[in-house]
């Protein structure tokens, strides 16, 4: 039987399996599978049932969204219902590039402002993130020194953060990237140490036997084997990203889609406001989707 055993709040990250095997136990028993011609009519049912989950379902889902807005629309006078919403995205994406000077550019330049600063912010976490927890994983010392401290500061909410990031670089880009950094950096550093600490032992042993060096054991070992689990923490850290920088911008200000949204807000065009909230969802659905292609590519099944 195998057992993990993670860590507690305070406590180390730490991965173990044990073996518990009967000797008494008795083999198991021959199965005898039948064949089966499967039928044209069965064949097409079953990939009826396949387009009803791949397809049909997903836009029920929408449907009913669309439902609901229109009925909450219908019940209120300001709130604009579906068809409203869509014109004003009509005119919003006809030009969603213009420049007429500060506090008023196009969605198009937000949401590219956002992006930069998440793809800023992130991409120092995970150079940060991923050897460290790399580094955790390895030593002992360093994972029981800094468990502690991952355990204290992960749980602060992102947005207490930004008044440290203002007040040290006196700049809201820099600290609406440093807000990203520090609240995207633990999903990487913890799944990566977790990785590193559920390596087969047997794996390093032979590595030992065959005097392998630093860097072949890294390449050939350590790096395979935590790909999965360095991925998880990646996805999981990019949706943190995205979801701190529209928070964060709304209250710097300046540019981005989370300006943008607020600024709207004050204009009182709720329709606008409606069309922000899909494009942040938008956004971010294709950003998880992309990483979800690059995590399958890392995931090794038994039965290949």
């Amino acid at each position: 039987m195998n057992t993990a055993v993670f860590s507690a709040p305070g406590g180390s990250f730490e991965a173990s399996a044990t073996e518990d095997a009967s000797p008494e136990a008795p083999p198991a028993a021959t199965k005898q599978t039948a064949i089966r011609t499967v039928s044209p009519a069965e064949r097409q049912r079953a990939k009826n049932r396949q387009i009803a989950l791949r397809l049909i379902a997903p836009l029920m889902g929408f449907a009913l969204l669309l439902l609901v807005w229109e009925l909450a629309a219908e019940h209120s006078a300001q709130f604009p219902s579906p068809l409203v919403t869509w014109q004003s995205a009509q005119k919003v994406f006809a030009h969603p590039f213009y420049d007429n000077g500060p506090n008023d550019v196009g969605i198009g330049w937000n949401l590219l402002a956002s992006l930069q600063r998440v793809a800023y912010g992130f991409g120092l976490a995970a150079l940060v993130g991923i050897p460290l927890g790399f580094a955790i994983g390895r030593v002992q010392f360093l994972n029981r020194m800094l468990s502690p401290l991952i355990s204290l500061l992960r749980p602060v909410s992102p947005l207490a953060w930004l008044p440290i990031g203002l007040y040290v670089f006196s700049n809201a880009p820099a600290a609406a990237i440093y807000t990203i950094f520090i609240c995207s950096i633990w999903p990487m550093m913890i799944n990566t140490a977790i990785g590193v600490q559920r390596i087969p032992a047997d794996y390093l042993n032979v590595a030992r036997v065959l005097d392998l060096s630093t860097w072949k054991v890294f390449t050939k070992i350590l790096l395979p084997s935590v790909m999965p689990y360095m991925m998880t923490g990646v996805r999981l850290s990019v949706g943190t990203a995205w979801l701190v920088i529209v928070a964060a911008e709304m209250l710097t200000g300046g540019t981005g889609i989370g300006f943008w949204l607020w600024n709207e807000w004050n204009n009182l065009n709720l329709a606008h406001i409606i069309i922000a909230i899909l494009v942040i969802g938008v956004t971010g659905m294709v950003l998880e989707g992309a990483l979800m292609l690059i995590a399958r590519r890392f995931s090794y099944d038994e039965a290949r």
